[in-house]
């Protein structure tokens, strides 16, 4: 039986939330496998590439009562559930399970989205904070894949809601502004957009840190580094 199960990549803690609005915060992470993107970038392709990774190796099923036992164990300030695409597993038991569990635990759960997948009612429900990354062209997948307008609206409502915030991968300025036009696009107020840099080394965000922070601030939106790439690299578990 595997109702009472989740695929899981990686449980770890205590580490910090690397990114957005909650960033430097204690946290605890579900990393789920498989993802409906396939960035170029990605820096979690151990998720989802089977052309580069073994998927049976690097992942396996977990029951649910053993991963909330692991996190609270850590006693984070925040639960952050990532991927790959964790909104792929919401229609599964082990998902409903999960956020069952932790429905009575002061434990306020995050969920890092690329915005093409809509959060089911419950899901919706019991998310204080949805970080939705739609992908801009650099990514490398199609428009078609990577943009969902109904989607960024269902989650720009949640926003307006103060559960969910967008937070856009930017190499350049100039994604920037493509950032802001695709938040306007779907009526998301700039306040609750945030821009980072791509990349995955200290020199790579360094190079980009100031290019995407002067764009921030001429086009009113947010910035975020990207917190654990600064202090462990590409170090798994972080």
């Amino acid at each position: 039986m595997t109702d009472n199960t989740l695929v899981v990549s990686e449980v770890f803690g205590p580490v910090f939330q690397g990114e957005g609005p909650s960033t430097g915060k204690r946290a605890a992470f579900i990393r789920l496998g498989g993802c409906n993107l396939h960035c170029r970038w990605c820096d979690t392709p151990y998720t989802w590439d089977a052309g580069r990774y073994d998927l049976r190796a690097e992942m396996q099923r977990e029951p649910v009562d053993v991963i909330v036992e692991k996190v609270l164990a850590w006693e984070p300030q925040l639960l952050v559930i990532s991927g790959g695409e964790p909104l792929l597993h919401q229609r599964q038991p082990g998902w409903v399970q999960l956020l069952n569990l932790l429905r009575g635990v002061d434990l306020p759960i995050e969920v890092e989205t690329n915005g093409t997948i809509p959060p089911t009612p419950l899901t919706a429900a019991r998310v204080a904070q949805f970080n939705v990354s739609p992908k801009l062209a650099h990514s490398g997948d199609s428009e078609e894949d990577r943009i969902r307008i109904d989607v960024l609206r269902c989650f720009s409502t949640l926003s307006r809601l103060g559960s969910a915030v967008l937070k856009v991968v930017c190499q350049t300025s100039g994604d920037v502004v493509k950032a802001k036009e695709l938040a306007l696009r779907v009526d998301w107020k700039p306040e609750q957009v945030w821009v980072m840099p791509e990349g995955q080394t200290g020199t790579e965000l360094a190079d980009r840190h100031r290019i995407i922070a002067e764009a921030a601030l001429a086009h009113g939106v947010n910035f975020t580094t990207r917190l654990h790439i600064l202090v462990w690299g590409t170090e798994r578990g972080r």
